[in-house]
């Protein structure tokens, strides 16, 4: 039975949304064997590019997409044997004539997949956000194991970690996050901008009083994904509306992670096609490095 909450209103750096703000590319980070990391500050965000691409859910969970090189596409015989298992999913109408509506439900998760797989439909999309590793299957669970870098990010303990996956474009408008963040690509492609504590908290209660309020800014609120504060953090960190958003920029494919700072304010979006999915990590709060 679904139960609905609904609400109405490896490639070089390439920059995919024009901007007069500064956007830097954030630090690229290389691992070696015993993933010890030269250079790392727990204080700055850094990339390691594909570090993660043996994950066991990059190879059985998605297969090459036959119309572009850098897109993944579901392994539907993989995946529909765990179809009944109940996920949380974010569902998103658009209507030319009407106010975008915005609703939060559990269903199988072979809706998702049949979404995932069927015809674009840019008037509704539905997306899996911020789902409970600890809520999936037992074989899903396993084709996440906990990356060996984890160890080396703070005390080795995890707070909570999520699954993000639907069809591009996704977007989580801007946000902070309770603990660090280690946040891994498993398809497709994301671009993450991110934005110092202090430049952050600026952006955000200058985007929100724009919009004459707002929700807390660590939590995905149904008023930050349609109305009038998500249109307005959208503009301040994607269009340059404000004029103080500088940062740096991730642009992350199959097998990259991003390091996300204590503090740091980040915006998300899904880019290209075919399937993308990603995890996060939100790390222990003891000493990092």
């Amino acid at each position: 039975m679904l139960r609905f909450r609904r609400i109405v209103p490896r490639v070089a750096h390439v920059r995919c949304y024009a901007s007069t703000a500064q956007f830097a590319p954030a630090q690229c980070l290389e691992l070696n064997d015993n993933n010890d990391i030269k250079g790392f500050d727990m204080n700055q965000p850094a990339i390691f590019k594909q570090n993660f691409d043996t994950l066991p859910a990059i190879s059985k969970w998605f297969t090459p997409s036959t119309t572009d090189k850098r897109a993944c596409d579901i392994n539907t015989s993989y995946l529909e044997q765990h179809g009944s298992s109940t996920v949380a999913l974010e569902l998103t109408r658009s209507s030319p004539n009407e106010p975008p509506t915005f609703e939060r439900f559990e269903a199988p998760l072979s809706l998702l997949l049949a979404h995932m797989t069927g015809r674009a439909t840019p008037d509704l999309r539905i997306y899996l956000a911020q789902h409970s590793l600890a809520d999936l299957p037992a074989a899903l669970h396993d084709d996440l194991p906990t990356p060996a870098l984890l160890t080396k990010l703070g005390r080795g303990d995890i707070y909570a970690s999520s699954l993000w996956m639907g069809r591009p474009p996704t977007r989580t408008p801007l946000h902070r996050d309770p603990n660090p963040n280690l946040f891994v690509q498993l398809a497709g492609q994301k671009v993450v901008r991110l934005l110092r504590p202090e430049i952050g908290r600026g952006v955000y209660e200058r985007a929100k009083l724009r919009a004459g309020g707002g929700s807390r800014a660590n939590i995905r609120g149904e008023e930050m994904m349609v109305g009038d504060e998500m249109e307005a953090l959208e503009e301040a960190v994607w269009d340059a509306q404000d004029e103080h958003a500088d940062g740096v920029e991730a642009q992350l494919s199959v097998g990259d992670g991003l390091y996300i700072p204590l503090g740091w304010w980040h915006a998300v979006r899904g880019v290209g096609t075919g399937a993308n999915t990603s995890v996060g990590h939100h790390l222990g709060l003891g000493r990092l490095g």
